[in-house]
């Protein structure tokens, strides 16, 4: 029994030895095909993923810009192309001798050789030196055949007319994105889709010349085409840079478009800027003193003064104040008025443009003479609630959609706030602002038969194949007056150019309508003016219609001397043109 008991532990020990040699045997062959499985996992089934992943370490990648889509205007005149420029890169792993690249670029490219040097020292992918260079220098640095410089030859924004429609058109910045205008608005069509090149490099970076480059070839954006009309915009250019400096204006806006569709075929805002030449401010201009001042000073440069800014629009207003009077019968053209020069409102005397007034005359003289206290009278018997109705109803309360960024909206009272002073001075064009694309769009729908239209430049867009992709359409609100009351403002307003205060605006053969304004700008008595014609031809059935407009002129400042005769000028030249055209609505 002793034995027992002395080999009773010992045997026990031999047994807890052989279970756990047995449960490490099993543990490791688990693991060994876990591990079995886990490689086969890896070396079949993520094979793919590896090979990208090894692929990838070994690739190097460039992009090719795609070409922009062209602006085309009416007549088929490119506003907007394309030149080819180059981007300079460095690899670092594969360039042999740094120094000759450095001297090499910086001389080439103009640049300092501390910061071309910095670049080819830095371990990276690929380094771009400098991007936009011409073509010119792209290839002289090409056929130096340097080790690891690479010389891609991608697209610059060009404009072949420079300055002209500047504000309109805009420009692209360094990555050939659309900014300000047009190139902003229509980007998703002008941008088209980049490339790429790649390239294979051994372990160290260095590429194998054997296994040539893949390229994914980029895909060039598409053609917008305008109804911008190179002529006319560049005559009317003209115009209102004669009549900047012979004003000495702060600044001139031309605007013409077809009011039976709201295409607009020039847009001028002097002075323009170089399309090319974006960041440069004007010769003579203060220097800036700073970044933010700079940037400042050429936001305003940008500015399209048609669309951005807003104005007391003083008496061509009084279109939109006669359509509402005879829409609502607040007045007929037979209506007789008196003027003696002034109009008592409350306890307010407004006066007159002639102080010793009109004297007896019905609305028609009245709207010939521009008579304040004959507005005022229609204003009044229309009231504040119908008024403002006709406000909403004719679009003023709403921005216009013209395709262009950045538009303002009209800056008028709250109903509740009009009073009879307020509802008096509105009634002549005064005490609120809208914008000149306003104006034009709402005169363009009271005089082509009462349906209003949506100002815009893009009519459609054309691929590289010349097929249309895509008819750019507006909305149309129909009947904001009646046909009726369409024809007889159409009638008024001829008769202002034939025998009243328009008289500057009249174009021999033609029939002509339209209406003059003077405005004072705020502050009262800043002896500060706006001066403005609007016009349109052929009076009874208008194909086209002009806004002219001088800021702060010197000396004479009335519309009807000075803005009236741009606007003939503009339809001397342009109304014949457009006959030989056969513009069609």
């Amino acid at each position: 029994m002793g034995f027992v008991m002395l080999m009773l532990p010992e045997t026990k020990n031999k047994t807890y030895i052989r279970k756990k040699i047995v449960v490490a045997f099993f543990l490791c062959a688990a693991a060994f095909l876990l591990l079995i499985g886990r490689l086969v996992y890896l070396m079949v089934g993520c094979s793919g993923y590896y090979t990208e992943a090894a692929k990838n370490l070994h690739e190097r990648e460039r992009s090719i810009k795609a070409a922009r889509g062209r602006i085309i205007d009416s007549t088929g005149a490119v506003l907007a192309d394309n030149r080819t420029v180059c981007t300079i890169s460095v690899i670092h792993n594969q360039i042999k001798d740094p120094e000759a690249v450095v001297k090499i670029l910086s001389k080439e490219l103009g640049l300092s050789e501390e910061y071309v040097s910095k670049r080819v020292e830095k371990y990276s992918a690929i380094e771009r030196i400098k991007s936009n260079v011409d073509k010119a220098t792209g290839d002289r640095i090409r056929d130096y055949d340097l080790d690891g410089v690479k010389v891609d030859e991608d697209y610059k924004r060009y404009y072949p007319y420079e300055t002209l429609a500047s504000k309109v058109l805009g420009f692209t910045g360094g990555d050939n994105q659309g900014i300000i205008g047009l190139e902003v608005v229509y980007e998703e069509y002008l941008k088209g889709k980049e490339g790429t090149i790649l390239t294979v490099t051994d372990a160290k970076g260095v590429e194998i010349s054997e296994a040539g480059e893949e390229r994914i070839e980029p895909e060039s954006g598409n053609d917008v085409h305008v109804s911008l009309d190179v002529n006319i915009q560049s005559y009317a250019t003209q115009l209102a840079m004669q009549a900047m400096e012979t004003k000495q204006a702060d600044s001139v806006s031309i605007l013409v478009m077809n009011p039976q569709n709201g295409e607009i075929l020039a847009m001028v805002n002097v002075p323009e800027f170089d399309l090319n030449d974006p960041y440069t401010l004007p010769e003579g201009s203060p220097v800036p003193a700073n970044q933010e001042e700079k940037q400042n000073a050429l936001n305003q440069m940008w500015r399209n003064g048609c669309i951005n800014d807003t104005y007391e629009p003083g008496s061509t207003f009084k279109i939109i104040t006669a359509a509402a009077g005879l829409e609502s019968g607040a007045v007929t053209i037979n209506d007789r008025f008196s003027c003696p020069g002034y109009i008592m409102v409350e306890d307010r005397r407004i006066r007159c443009h002639k102080v010793g007034g009109h004297g007896a005359e019905d609305f028609v003289q009245g709207t010939m003479n521009s008579c304040n206290p004959v507005f005022i009278t229609v204003g009044m018997r229309i009231g504040v609630d119908r008024y403002y109705d006709y406000f909403r109803k004719f679009g003023l309360l709403t921005k216009t959609g013209i395709d262009l960024p950045g538009e303002a909206g009209t800056i008028m009272h709250k109903k509740e706030n009009i009073g009879a002073v307020e509802l008096a001075t509105i009634s002549f064009g005064q005490s609120f602002q809208i914008t000149p694309i306003q104006l034009a769009a709402t005169a363009s729908s009271i005089i082509n038969g009462g349906n209003r239209v949506t100002p815009h430049f893009g009519v459609k867009v054309v691929n590289g194949e010349g097929k249309t992709v895509k008819v750019l359409q507006y909305p149309v609100q129909k009947d904001i007056v009646s046909e009726k009351t369409s024809e007889t403002m159409r009638y008024i307003l001829e008769q202002v150019v034939e025998n009243g205060s328009g008289k500057n605006g009249y174009v021999e053969g033609y029939r002509v309508g339209g209406k003059t304004a003077t405005s004072q700008t705020l502050p009262r008595g800043s002896g500060r003016y706006i001066s403005s014609f609007l016009g349109f031809a052929p009076a009874d059935n208008p194909k086209v219609l002009a806004v002219a407009i001088i800021n702060n002129p010197q000396g004479v400042y009335y519309g009807g001397q000075i803005a009236a005769p741009i606007v003939r000028q503009l339809f001397e030249n342009i109304l014949p043109y457009l006959e030989g055209m056969d513009y069609n609505t």
